[in-house]
């Protein structure tokens, strides 16, 4: 028998899921014309809204947990990737590191969804059946949607911050990511539609 899920205030899970984001963005703005020097280096406005967010992240992490009783693989791995390349960041004092976070995060999970695939199994199933009750089909051509999708943000995410200004990126993933990824969510409606399935309790 499964342990019954901890209540909590969802909009305190979403203010701890997106609340770094939002922050960072802010921070950048505020920051961006300023510099700070310590120990005898400059690091940029940039750099430093970097820093603070990763631990506003790391913060927002375990806020969850204590939410929540649990933290999903997928936060675990972005809380790994964060650390890594945010701490890149400020020990290089270049922000390359942390603008091409997205990808690596995308195609690590594009590439986990298609190892599964090509086994015959649903990664993607496995961490969210609980929240998406669905036929098996439905979780395989779901899987594979999300597969191409996180590999089309990842490709998307070299494109802007190779090309643009840091603004742009900042809002790029502040904003452009986030809302391409309910887009995305929505799409699927029919999908959902056509292969889910009511909970035990329910039929």
């Amino acid at each position: 028998m499964s342990e019954p899920k901890k209540a909590y205030d969802n909009r305190l899970k979403l203010a701890l899921e997106y609340g770094p984001l939002v922050l960072f963005m802010l921070g950048y703005w505020f920051l961006k014309d300023r510099s700070l020097t310590l120990a005898g280096t400059t690091y940029s406005g940039f750099v430093v809204s970097t820093a603070v967010f990763v631990v506003v992240f790391v913060v927002s992490i375990f806020g969850l947990w204590k939410l929540t009783g649990r933290i999903a693989p997928m936060q675990i791995i972005t809380l790994v990737v964060v650390l890594f390349m945010g701490g890149l960041t400020v020990w290089f004092n270049d922000p390359r590191f942390i603008k091409m976070k997205p990808t690596i995060i995308y195609v690590f999970f594009a590439a986990a969804l298609g190892v599964g695939l090509l086994q015959g199994k649903s990664y993607l199933r496995l961490v969210m059946e609980d929240a998406i009750p669905m036929q098996a089909e439905g979780w395989m051509i779901l899987t594979r949607r999300i597969a191409v999708f996180f590999a089309g943000l990842a490709v998307l995410n070299e494109v802007v911050w190779r090309n643009f200004s840091d603004g742009t990126w900042v809002m790029f993933k502040a904003i452009g990511l986030t809302l391409a990824m309910f887009a995305f969510l929505l799409t699927q409606a029919k999908l959902l539609e056509k292969y889910g399935t009511s909970p035990p309790d329910q039929k």
